[in-house]
């Protein structure tokens, strides 16, 4: 029902479920997940006039974003995702008030993760951590509602999740003094299969995809990249100068590790030095772009 004053209200705070239905997190911001109808144009005859109809339907995907209060079970989704086990997760999204009173209730079901998507990673940077994670449910259901107040665990680490504190390893180098990670996606194949008579497709996951990573670091302390990178002019083959490593996400004062991204069959591919101005109060940076041919998400002590 709505809101019993008759008033419209603000959108204030967001809760997701998962499975248990019970509100894990607290999310800074939520869209798509409804469905739409394919509308068919027929011809009649020869007539010049045409007959619309609706036919199949497709649901869009619900993007979210989240900090890391609550957030276990959304990283423990994402981590079967990267290991190909496609879990499907069904839940709800509640929309509240300002005073957290539930409006309109979101129900997503057999759900694929599609996208994660980490922020920039920058040692200047002052901005709190937040995960964008979109998928692609089979079934989605929604009501207005009046509901009691919505609750979440709330934790210590949503605030403790900062863009500057992070660690980069890469076996056999030196990156402690990495200045910067530009944000990268990680992307799961979904593709839509329409059986039978039924309105909605069912879903299939297909093949993931890894993205590059662009690291900046000062040219002072890059000789260990630009090495590497020098190891793999002559046209020496791959796997012989490929490595190992992880991006570590850490509590501000880097004492815990909060979850870490381990990288496998990582190669760098180019090493540039970025754009540079005179007379200019900047630190010399040079940058090198990597791909990596797997990733793994694993919770760390922190979380």
């Amino acid at each position: 029902m709505p809101a019993l004053d008759g008033r419209s209200y603000a959108a204030g705070h967001f809760g997701l479920m998962l499975d248990n239905y019970k509100v894990s997190a607290f999310i800074k911001s939520v869209e798509g997940g409804f469905a739409k109808a394919n509308v068919t144009d027929e011809a009649i005859g020869s007539d010049v006039y045409h007959i619309k109809h609706t036919s199949t339907r497709e649901i869009e995907p619900v993007s979210v974003e989240l900090g890391l209060s609550g957030c276990k079970s959304m990283l423990m989704w994402i981590q079967d995702s990267w290991n190909k086990t496609f879990n499907r997760r069904s839940g709800q999204i509640a929309h509240a008030d300002f005073n957290k009173i539930g409006q309109f209730e979101h129900e997503f079901i057999d759900a694929l993760i599609m996208e994660t998507a980490f922020p920039s990673l920058d040692g200047s940077s002052r901005e709190p951590g937040y995960l964008k994670v979109k998928f692609l449910p089979e079934q989605v259901k929604s009501k207005i509602v009046q509901t009691a107040r919505i609750l979440a665990e709330i934790s210590p680490q949503q605030k403790l999740w900062h863009n500057s504190a992070f660690r980069l390893q890469l076996s056999g180098l030196d990156m402690s003094k990495t200045a910067k990670i530009d944000g990268f996606t990680i992307k799961q194949g979904v593709k839509a299969m329409h059986i039978g008579n039924t309105a909605f497709p069912e879903l299939e996951p297909t093949k993931i995809e890894f993205p590059d990573l662009s690291v900046h670091i000062a040219l002072a302390h890059a000789a260990p990249l630009k090495a590497w990178y020098d190891q793999t002019i002559p046209g020496i083959r791959d796997p012989q100068v490929e490595k190992t490593g992880a991006i570590e996400f850490l509590t501000p004062d880097r004492s815990q590790v909060i979850f870490t991204v381990k990288l496998f069959e990582v190669g760098i591919k180019n090493f540039t030095v970025n754009r540079s101005e005179g007379l200019q109060d900047a630190i010399k940076r040079a940058k090198a772009d990597l791909y990596v041919g797997r990733m793994e998400l694993v919770p760390g002590p922190g979380l």
